[in-house]
């Protein structure tokens, strides 16, 4: 049935927006905006496709792209939160620098192979095929629905329910959202502010890392492309609005923002491709005013997002 095509195919294209969205997540938590979500999935683009290629093996990939993802993400916090730089203005260099560094260190290392094409090896390809479930995959509807996706797929959704419950269900997520509402008071409450900014920064960079190697490994085929992220970072960054700050309704935004990337290989060809191609970021700017508008009322805004802590005043 091609309604049931159309929303396997709707998760699959929204796979890597929900890393992007749930590591910004935390990273907002903890009143950091970090702009620099389309840098840290280029650098995990570049290097879960790198390790996957030197080793063959998906596990190591994924480990890498999150190793990657983490170490932007350091540098983002280091500036950010020890030196206290403006947010906007050193997540925007982290996206450029990222996105230049995949770039150039992907055409290079094409540069070094003889047919001028880098292409993982076809036993990792294989890895990311969709999983067989026995028994649940069998299940007319309910099974290529629910059961029938590649393992990054399910990383993901496993990572957003394992940060919902992160956040909501535990101390130390409790102690994390205080600091995004108040750091001054969570300070005053022996919460180690900085530590916990860092912790999360750092968590959310990885996430975003992963996301990254999704866009190179899979969506492209297993073949190197420079700019694959597409600017799926900066739909991330708005999904987390359209999300409120809640990495199980990210799960949902982000299929539905899957479903009008993939809109346009299931409307009629008389409508042009180019608007389907616009659509995801008309509806994210459309999302950024509809909450610029709104403001903090009934929304779940960290009431410290973007500003930064200094102890000294409190």
């Amino acid at each position: 049935m091609i309604i049931m095509a159309f929303i396997a195919a709707a998760v699959s294209a929204g796979t890597p927006l929900l890393f992007g969205t749930v590591g910004e997540i935390l990273s907002e938590k903890v009143g950091h905006l970090n702009l620099g979500v389309e840098g840290m999935m280029s650098i995990g683009a570049f290097a879960g496709f790198a390790v996957g290629y030197a080793t063959g093996n998906l596990a190591a990939a994924m480990i890498a792209a999150f190793l990657a993802g983490l170490l932007s993400a350091l540098i983002y916090a280091v500036l950010t939160v020890s030196f206290m730089a403006n947010q906007n203005v050193i997540g925007l260099t982290l996206t450029i620098f990222g996105v230049g560094l995949s770039n150039f260190l992907g055409v290079y290392m094409i540069g070094q192979t003889e047919s001028n094409t880098w292409q993982l090896p076809a036993g990792l390809i294989s890895q990311m095929q969709n999983v067989q479930i026995p028994v649940l995959t069998d299940i007319p509807v309910l099974g290529p629905l629910l059961f029938h996706y590649d393992p990054f797929t399910y990383v993901g959704i496993a990572i957003a329910l394992i940060c919902g419950w992160y956040l909501f269900r535990t101390k130390a997520g409790l102690n994390t959202q205080a600091i995004g509402e108040n750091p001054a008071a969570a300070d005053a409450a022996s919460i180690q502010v900085t530590k916990w900014k860092y912790i999360n920064i750092l968590l959310g960079g990885g996430i975003c890392g992963i996301g990254g190697a999704y866009c190179s490994m899979v969506i492209n085929g297993g073949v190197w492309i420079s700019n694959c992220v597409g600017g799926l970072g900066w739909i991330a960054v708005a999904l987390v609005i359209f999300a409120a700050w809640k990495p199980q309704i990210a799960i949902l935004g982000s299929f539905v923002f899957g479903a009008l990337r993939i809109l346009k290989y299931y409307m009629p060809a008389v409508i042009p491709i180019a608007f389907f191609d616009m659509l995801p970021f008309v509806i994210t700017a459309v999302v950024l005013l509809a909450a610029s508008i709104r403001g903090a009322k009934g929304s779940h805004i960290p009431e410290n997002l973007g500003n930064n802590y200094f102890r000294e005043e409190r």
